[in-house]
């Protein structure tokens, strides 16, 4: 959005009686023809303290517009909602959208895309280490219009769900999807305390915590908070995920157990992306395994048995 400038053309001179006369306009001109000026606040696109949809790295993010600043073209410093502040930049207006309804659809539809074709945008822990020297950065896909669905099934990770767990899934898609109930948010435990549970309990169990324990867990958590706005949300549970999440708060620390067991849904894609040694995956997957059986073990503890709805009525899961 730079200020045009004027030039002075044949048409803007006049004869008069044999002489040559500038129009108003050329006497207009001068060496201050070349600044940019800032225009009018009315005519910025965006406000402060506006909630947009920004691009950043091929995916888009909610962020929070925190000033504005008039460089020859508008300038947004932009804060991401549940990042670290370090994340915070300034972006110009082909990176931001109104944050619409339309524009979080695209958003939605943009990122599934992303996390399927290009593990890129999860952040992964050290023990998940690529073949190639390229490290925390995955292989992406030739053929950007290869569906998930095309997914070889034997390069997949098999990730076995409990049968417990299985029902509690059902349940929990039922009476989201079908029932409208929500689960009431904060939860406690949160993802956090979970994992931090599992891991006092391999400390108990073991003597010691493995380092490569710890990387994973790690991860798990960076793929949640990722994944979680991204492909972990029925529609009718985001407007609750808006007014849940502000500035600097992490999706592991108000969600729960219900939210991290779908996740594991998604591992196996997304490790498929991760190009992991074979070796690493093996250690990997026996470490989920064991995870999930954590979970069923502490079912009755880390799951909800009523879901919430606005009018104050909970509903059992038991059936």
């Amino acid at each position: 959005m730079g200020s045009s400038k004027t030039g002075v053309t044949d048409s803007s001179a006049t004869e008069s009686d044999g002489a040559i006369t500038k129009t108003d306009s050329d006497m207009d001109i001068d060496d201050d023809g070349d600044r940019d000026y800032p225009p009018n606040t009315d005519s910025c696109p965006f406000s402060e303290g506006e909630k947009v949809l920004a691009f950043h790295n091929l995916c888009v993010y909610e962020a929070k517009v925190r000033k504005i600043e008039y460089r020859g073209e508008w300038s947004f410093f932009v804060h991401y909602p549940g990042w670290s502040k370090n994340w915070d930049e300034w972006v110009g207006m082909d990176r931001l959208m109104k944050f619409t309804e339309e524009n979080v659809q695209k958003q939605n539809a943009l990122n599934k895309k992303q996390l399927l074709e290009k593990n890129t945008k999860l952040p992964h822990a050290s023990l998940i280490k690529p073949k190639s020297s390229n490290v925390g950065r995955a292989k992406k896909r030739k053929n950007d219009s290869i569906k998930e669905d095309m997914i070889p099934l034997d390069k997949l990770v098999s990730i076995q769900l409990p049968p417990p767990l299985k029902k509690q899934l059902v349940d929990d898609c039922e009476f989201i999807t079908h029932l409208g109930k929500l689960v009431k948010l904060p939860r406690t435990p949160n993802v956090d305390d979970i994992l931090r549970k599992y891991l006092d309990y391999r400390l108990k169990k073991d003597g010691l915590i493995a380092d490569s324990l710890g990387e994973i867990l790690k991860g798990l958590r960076c793929y949640f908070d990722k994944a979680l706005p991204v492909i972990l949300l029925y529609k009718s549970e985001r407007q609750q995920y808006d007014e849940a999440i502000s500035d600097d708060v992490s999706p592991s620390t108000v969600y729960g157990a219900e939210h991290l067991l779908r996740l594991f849904v998604k591992l196996p894609e997304f490790l498929y992306h991760a190009n992991i040694e074979e070796e690493t995956l093996m250690d990997l997957h026996q470490k989920l395994v064991d995870f999930l059986k954590f979970l069923q073990k502490h079912q009755s503890a880390f799951f909800l048995s009523t879901y919430h709805v606005l009018e104050d009525v909970e509903t059992s899961t038991n059936k």
